[in-house]
Order: structure tokens, then C-alpha cells, then sequence
């Protein structure tokens, strides 16, 4: 962990207290039907070492642990303020007791880089906005291990901008009020403890940070319900029913699991008339192909494929599997016709010609190489026009007919959406959200772009337009791969792009930005254009904000943390984040049986990363899924503002024998369930998705539009849980192995029970 050295000079402490008058109860009914009640309380400050103590009902806590000593300066207080300086850092500090609040500032008076720590704490246990929301126990063996030495980077690992540790006898929370450069670092010898660091960046005109610090009941609806005021407060809060009078397609959102789609086939196995297939494959088309693929890959198993195939009288479904995925992907290429080959004189073919291939856009060039592909195969194939409808729109149709008439349909990579522009418009047409996977977090050298959103019409963008760090070093893109761009000189680019998928006729009507609302920002050095993470935020917002008015989208993004909220109608991330990355069994050890999976499938379909259902590790089901440390609390305060859901990596079957507890899950936190298909996983899930659809969906559908209104643990060891939504809907969930009495209902282990008004709906899902 990194230190901030103090500098020590011998001075007198000063001890002052000031004595608050408030009444401490708040009950702003524009933020919430919740009634919060904030305590009152005096407080004491020892400015030498920022030890700040507060009593509240007789009950003597410290809210910052003291650091090291310093000199002193300047030290002045009145009945309800307390200021003062230390010189040697040029830092200011005003303390000032509000109604309800201690108003905190912390301010730099120097133009130089400079770092700043406060608050030091330490409690019995913390209430974070890590993901959706953690209880953590100070003292929890578990936690003490994943957050030891750890910094975590506070705008990016917490959902929102607050964080509370509870005391003896209450409740202290404390809403960070510059959210930008800062980070908390953890330590755990003992108990977990951790200090906020904040960094005033040269480049950063504003020189403050500061908290507004309350004090609550031990009540986490408290905690959370303070901060909500203060966000409605700032006018910072929008509900889903405000955007929908702006986008009314939002209202697709109620009730909808979210559907990424897998299936990246131009053809499929099932277009091919196998036993004719030998006659048709030619050997100037094999040769070709060789020679193209070549070029992009490894072709050593097409070739081997086609040279078995010559002496056999069958094809098994591997060699099936090469050809399809062979034939697919050179009709990706703009390079694939050859006059040597293809038949010039052939009409359809002609016509392109003349055009010109290079004015083709992606979805032209995907028709035009399929009848190019036809032209050559024949009788052997079937009419182009029926290609991948059985793996495509058959599947959105069976989806929809099985009951599920709300959802949002995805995809994982913008080439996706090209390849089926009629799955597209099918889904459009059943009254499904359907929209592209879009990014320009990571831009790659021009002509070695290694995914297509990363590549840009703007070449100059990779040299005159990246993230350049304080010591003068660009920030590398994702994976390692490539730079960041700064998002202050993108806009033109997300114009150009949009409206070049536009222009080709799909019919999207959502879309997806990944990173945007993540919090991944970043201070931009480059003497050609500097930029604030302020400046950052910013322009990422003004990009979706773009897309999301002018071409008339329901955005979402992944993460979702709170700054995004008045911009995004939905996010995944929160409830479920990516976290492969914490260990190498997981993320590189292919040998392992928790190995998440290859980006990579056979047949074209859904990749084995989404598809691969494995265990995880005990500390990390503790860290990233228990129910006994999970928290609402980014429903507590936006369950009616946005819709937020698992990370893509981490659908609702992705973990084995936790997949019946996460269902549950998505009830009591009113989580859409998140899934990956293509036709084989269609099949193998359907059953368990309709079953759990008929509930969830149904549930969903009214609690969406309400505030969750409450959040209890019900029992000692936090298995039982209890979430209400509005006046009248709750549901009591039991995650532990035996049956427990609430009130006079017995709520049976590893289930749950919906109480909406008079109506009850006992649930259990497969477990």
C-alpha cells in the first residue's frame, strides 16, 4: 500500500467541540417514501493529528482515526465551525456543523501535484457500494484477505459516491463530494481498516474534496436513503417512468431478462445439403479459400477437412463444423471474389461489379459474397435467403412464443448484428429491445486492429488522440491491447459510426456502450489536449447522451455506477462483476475446472467463455456472490431509475449449483436474470428460463416502478432476507438449508415468498 509521509513538528493539540441543534429527523417525501431519520450529535476535532470525534445520545465515536502529526496553523473556531491549516502542505481544512451534517473541505493551495489522506477509518463492520452493494465485517477472515494492501480507485469500484461504517451504537456515513482522483486503500493486520486518499492533479483547477458526514440508526435503508436524499437534493435523479416520456421504448425494459445472442453464422450446418456438398466443392473454390484464409489464420484444419472429405463417403460433424466455419469466414472478406473463380457474367454478380465491391457497406458485402458462395455450390445449398433463419429468427420466434414478450436482445460484438439484419428486424417486430455492442474506450494501431471497435475511419486518432499519463507514457487500450482514447475528441467518431450502422437499414432500437459507465476515467496529459477525469466523465456522457437522443436509443452501459444514472436506461455489471481476472485458475489455467472458458466456438455460436458453466473457489463465492454479504444498495436508491444486471461473463447459469440462489436473487433485488444464446443453449436452458420468466418477469413488471422502499436481514447469520418495494410488495427470501418461521409463515430453505398486497406466490427455483 502506498504512504503519504507526515510531517511532524511539535505544536499544542487544540480540542474544540461544537454542539449541534437540529432535531435529526428528515423526511423529505420528493426523495423518498422512506422517512430517514439522521441523528444528532456535537463533535470534537484535534487538529494536529485531523482526529475527529462525534457523540450522539451519549455514545462517543471516532469518525477519523488521527494520522500522523503536523504543524498547525491558522486555528480558528466559533459554536459550529472549526478551520485551520498545515503550512508545510499548503492544505486548508473548515469543519462545519449543518443541521443534519458535519460539512467537511479539504482544500490545496498549491498549483504543484499534491495528495491528500482523510478520513482514517475503523468500525465493526462497513456497509460499501462495492458492485450492487457488501456487508463487510471488520473482523471477516474472508474479506480481510481480498482487501488487504488493496487500493481500490473509488469513481470505479463504488456504484455511488458514499460509504458508511457502523459503530457501536449507530451509523456513520460519509457522501464524497468530489468524486474525481480519488482512492481507498485497505489494511487488515488486524481488524480492516482503510484511509481515502485524494490527489489534486496539476492539471485540475479544482482544489477541493470534501464530505458531507451523517449520522444514521444501524439500519442500512438509513444509510441508503440519506444518500438518495442528497441525490434527489442535487437534482441528480431521474426515474425510469421521467425517461420513458422521452423514449417510450424504455417501457420494454419492464419485465425483460437481458438476451445476449451468440450466433455469428452466415451459414449454418443445417443450410448445407451434406450428401450433395462433395459434388459442388470444387477444387478452384478450396484452393482459393486456402490461399485467403491463409492470409487470416491458421488453415491447416480447413485443408486437412478437405482433403479427408475427397476419400470418405460421409462427413462427420467436425469436418461439418471446419467447412461452415471455413465458408464463414472468408464471406467476411472484402477480398473473397476472384474472376478466376467466380462467374463474372453470372447477373446478380455483374451488377455488384459495376457498382464497385469497395462502395459495398458490411451487410452489401455479406450478401453479395453469399451469392458469390451460392454461385459455386449450388443445389448444395439451400436459397440464401433462408441462411441461419433456423439458428436466428426461428429461435427469437420460439423465445417469444414460449411467453417471454418483453426482453433485451443483444450482441457481443458489433460484426454480429451485420450477419442477420433480419433476426434484427424480427426482433424489433415481436416488441423486443434489440441493439449493438458499441466501444471506443480502446483504439488499435491502424491495420492491426484486433476487434472491430477498436478500429476508427479517423487514422490520425491513434497518434493525436490517446491518453497520455503524467509521467508522459500512453495509456494502453484493454487487455494490453492498443491506447485509450480520450473521449473529448471522440465525438466525431461515434457520429460516424452510428450513422453508418444506421444508414444500412438495421432496426436497432437500443444500444450498448461498454466502459462508459464504468468509471475507467482518466487525467489526460498530452500537451494537445489536456483533460480533467471531470472533463473525462464528461464527454463520455455527452456520447451516449448523443446516440441516446439522436438516434433515439435506450442506452445502457456496462457498470452503471451512479454518475451515469440520469443518462443510461440500463447496465450490467452491479450485481454481478467481472472477476475471472483475480485469479489464473480462473482466467488462464485451461486445465483447470474453474477456467471461465475460450473465447472461441466451434460452430459459430455461443463462445465457451459465456457458455461454460463452472464452480468457483469458496473466497471468492463469499466475495462476489454470498447472499450474507450482498446489498441492495444501489436498488435501495435507483430501483426505479435504472435497470441493472449481471456482467455478460457471469449470466445467470454460469455458476454451477449456485444458478437456483442467483434466480432467487433476481427476485428479492429485482435483477434481470442475464443469459447467452444461440439455439443449442436455447435448448438446454429453455425449460429453467420460461419456468423462472413467469415469476420473475411478472414481479419485475411492478416492482420497477416503485422505490424499494426497505431491506432487512431477517436472521442473525444474514440468510434470510427481506425486500420491499413501494407500500405493498415484499418478498421474504431464504437462502439457507433449513426452514424458518417469519411471523406466521414458514418460508421453506432455498426459497421465497412474494407478498403483493393480498396475493402470496411461494417460490423455489432448481437448484
Amino acid at each position: 500500500m502506498k504512504k503519504i509521509v507526515s510531517i511532524f513538528i511539535s505544536c499544542m493539540v487544540v480540542i474544540t467541540t461544537i454542539t449541534g441543534c437540529s432535531s435529526g429527523e428528515v423526511a423529505n417525501s420528493k426523495s423518498s417514501m422512506y422517512n430517514v431519520k439522521n441523528l444528532d450529535f456535537s463533535f470534537e476535532v484535534k487538529p494536529e493529528t485531523f482526529e475527529v470525534s462525534v457523540e450522539s445520545n451519549g455514545s462517543r465515536e471516532k469518525i477519523s482515526e488521527p494520522l500522523k502529526e503536523r504543524k498547525v496553523s491558522n486555528f480558528k473556531k466559533t459554536k459550529t465551525e472549526a478551520s485551520w491549516t498545515y503550512p508545510d502542505e499548503n492544505i486548508d481544512i473548515n469543519i462545519k456543523k449543518e443541521n443534519n451534517y458535519l460539512d467537511v473541505n479539504i482544500k490545496s493551495n498549491s498549483e504543484q501535484e499534491a495528495s491528500f489522506n482523510w478520513p482514517k477509518v475503523e468500525g465493526e463492520s462497513y456497509v460499501l457500494p462495492l458492485y450492487e452493494g457488501k456487508f463487510i465485517p471488520s473482523n471477516d477472515k474472508y474479506w480481510k484477505e481480498h482487501l488487504n494492501e488493496s487500493t481500490y480507485n473509488v469513481i470505479e469500484s463504488f456504484s455511488m459516491q458514499f460509504f458508511a461504517v457502523n459503530k457501536a451504537k449507530y451509523s456513520v456515513l460519509y457522501i464524497i463530494e468530489n468524486e474525481f482522483n480519488n482512492e481507498i486503500e485497505f489494511s487488515s493486520k488486524d481488524k480492516i481498516n482503510f484511509t481515502f486518499k485524494h490527489e489534486y492533479p496539476s492539471i485540475n483547477k479544482n482544489k477541493e474534496y470534501g464530505f458531507k458526514v451523517y449520522l444514521t440508526n444501524k439500519n442500512i435503508t438509513d444509510v441508503a436513503k440519506t444518500y438518495k436524499n442528497y441525490i434527489v437534493d442535487k437534482d441528480e435523479f431521474k426515474t425510469l417512468e421521467e425517461k420513458s416520456k422521452e423514449n417510450k421504448n424504455i417501457e420494454k425494459l419492464y419485465g425483460a431478462p437481458q438476451i445476449y445472442f451468440g450466433d455469428k453464422s452466415i451459414i449454418t450446418i443445417n443450410d448445407i445439403k451434406w450428401n450433395k456438398l462433395k459434388e459442388n466443392l470444387s477444387d478452384d473454390l478450396i484452393n482459393w479459400m486456402k490461399e485467403l484464409l491463409s492470409m487470416k489464420s491458421d488453415d491447416s484444419e480447413f485443408i486437412e477437412v478437405t482433403n479427408q472429405i475427397k476419400t470418405q463417403d460421409y462427413i462427420d460433424k467436425y469436418q461439418k463444423n471446419q467447412i461452415v466455419q471455413a465458408f464463414n469466414e472468408v464471406m467476411q472478406m472484402n477480398t473473397f471474389y476472384n474472376d478466376k473463380v467466380f462467374n463474372s457474367k453470372d447477373r446478380d454478380i455483374k451488377r455488384v461489379l459495376d457498382k464497385g465491391i469497395s462502395k459495398l457497406n458490411r451487410v452489401e458485402l455479406i450478401e453479395f459474397n453469399k451469392r458469390l458462395l451460392k454461385s459455386k455450390l449450388g443445389d448444395s445449398v439451400n436459397d440464401v435467403a433462408t441462411w441461419t433463419r433456423y439458428n436466428t429468427i426461428d429461435v427469437i420466434n420460439d423465445i417469444n412464443k414460449s411467453g417471454i414478450k418483453n426482453a433485451w436482445i443483444g450482441f457481443d460484438d458489433m460484426k454480429e448484428g451485420y450477419v442477420s439484419p433480419e433476426m434484427v428486424k424480427r426482433a424489433n417486430d415481436l416488441g423486443y429491445l434489440v441493439g449493438p455492442y458499441d466501444s471506443y474506450h480502446s483504439i488499435h494501431k491502424p491495420g492491426e486492429e484486433k476487434w472491430s471497435t477498436a478500429s476508427f475511419k479517423d487514422k490520425s486518432l491513434y497518434e493525436n488522440a490517446t491518453i497520455e499519463n503524467k509521467k508522459g507514457e500512453k495509456e494502453t487500450g484493454f487487455q494490453g491491447e492498443g491506447r485509450k482514447l480520450n473521449p473529448t475528441l471522440s465525438l466525431p467518431s461515434v457520429k460516424e459510426r452510428v450513422q453508418s450502422i444506421l444508414d444500412e437499414g438495421y432496426k436497432f432500437n437500443s444500444w450498448f456502450i461498454d466502459c462508459d459507465a464504468t468509471g475507467e476515467i482518466y487525467d489526460d496529459y498530452s500537451q494537445s489536449h489536456i483533460t480533467t477525469q471531470a472533463q473525462d466523465l464528461k464527454a463520455r456522457l455527452e456520447r451516449m447522451s448523443y446516440i441516446r437522443d439522436n438516434a433515439n436509443m435506450v442506452i445502457g452501459s456496462e457498470g452503471g455506477n451512479d454518475f451515469s444514472s440520469s443518462t443510461i436506461a440500463f447496465a450490467h455489471g452491479l450485481e454481478t462483476p467481472a472477476f475471472a481476472w483475480v485469479d489464473k485458475d480462473m482466467s488462464k489455467n485451461k486445465d483447470s475446472e474453474y477456467y471461465v472458458g475460450r473465447y472461441y466456438s466451434p460452430t459459430g455460436g455461443v463462445p465457451e467463455v459465456f457458455s461454460k458453466q463452472i464452480p468457483v473457489k469458496e473466497k471468492y463465492k463469499k466475495i462476489f456472490i454470498d447472499p450474507t454479504y450482498s446489498l441492495p444498495l444501489f436498488r435501495l436508491v435507483y430501483n426505479d431509475s435504472v435497470v441493472s444486471s449481471h456482467q455478460w461473463l457471469w449470466g445467470t447459469f454460469k455458476i454451477k449449483d449456485e444458478v437456483g440462489s442467483r434466480m432467487m436473487r433476481e427476485v428479492l433485488y429485482n435483477t434481470p436474470p442475464m443469459y447467452y444464446i444461440d439455439r443449442t443453449e436455447w435448448e438446454k436452458h429453455k425449460d429453467e428460463i420460461v419456468s423462472h420468466n413467469k415469476v420473475w418477469s411478472e414481479f419485475n413488471k411492478k416492482a420497477i416502478k416503485r422505490e424499494m422502499t426497505d431491506f432487512k436481514f431477517i436472521s442473525d447469520d444474514r440468510l434470510v432476507q427481506m425486500t420491499e418495494y413501494g407500500e405493498d410488495l415484499k418478498v421474504v427470501a431464504n437462502f439457507s438449508q433449513k426452514d424458518v418461521k417469519y411471523g406466521a409463515e414458514v418460508i421453506k430453505a432455498k426459497s421465497l415468498v412474494i407478498y403483493d398486497d393480498d396475493n402470496k406466490v411461494v417460490y423455489k427455483p432448481e437448484q
